[in-house]
């Protein structure tokens, strides 16, 4: 499992994020201080809630930019390290549970972009995090281990058979 080129592709999918969220930021911003966008009635709000988009847009700029960060070191700490088979699942653990196992699903365990999928050499991987209900049930398990996970009326049971 290559996780330095599986990290690329989350850092370069961030990356287009912020680009989006920064246009997104500024025009916003522009339509706040648009002189079109000055109230001409108490019920005219154009400009508050331009307003408020830009700043919204803007703390999603900060946590993008705090994703990249956490991402980029995860990328140091694993290309340091060796890629061989880790038997305790921590940050930047690549996952297998023994349902996914006929579809090549895998997870991968990192800091940030939870939710995130993409497929590269047939196996499909999903991002999550140790702030989500399977993240943090796989934490600190190792092969053989079995992970249970309610998820409203849902429980998930399943076995770890592989751990990268």
């Amino acid at each position: 499992m290559n996780k330095a080129f599986l990290i690329s592709n989350i850092l370069q999918h961030l990356e287009q994020e912020l680009v989006h969220c920064k246009l997104a930021a500024n025009t916003a911003h522009l339509a706040a201080t648009d002189d079109q966008s000055v109230a001409e009635t108490q019920y005219d709000t154009l400009a508050i809630e331009s307003a408020y988009l830009a700043e919204g847009q803007s703390r999603r700029i900060i946590e993008f930019e705090s994703a990249i960060n956490h991402l980029k070191q995860l990328a140091a700490q694993v290309k340091n390290k060796d890629n061989g088979a880790n038997k305790v699942i921590k940050l930047g653990s690549l996952v297998q549970l023994y349902k996914d196992s006929a579809l090549d699903k895998w997870f991968f365990l990192a800091p940030a972009a939870a939710g995130y999928k993409c497929t590269i050499a047939a196996n499909n991987f999903t991002v999550i995090t140790p702030r989500s209900p399977v993240g943090y049930a796989l934490l600190n398990k190792t092969i053989g281990d079995q992970v249970e996970v309610i998820i409203g009326n849902n429980k998930l049971v399943d076995d770890i058979i592989a751990v990268y």
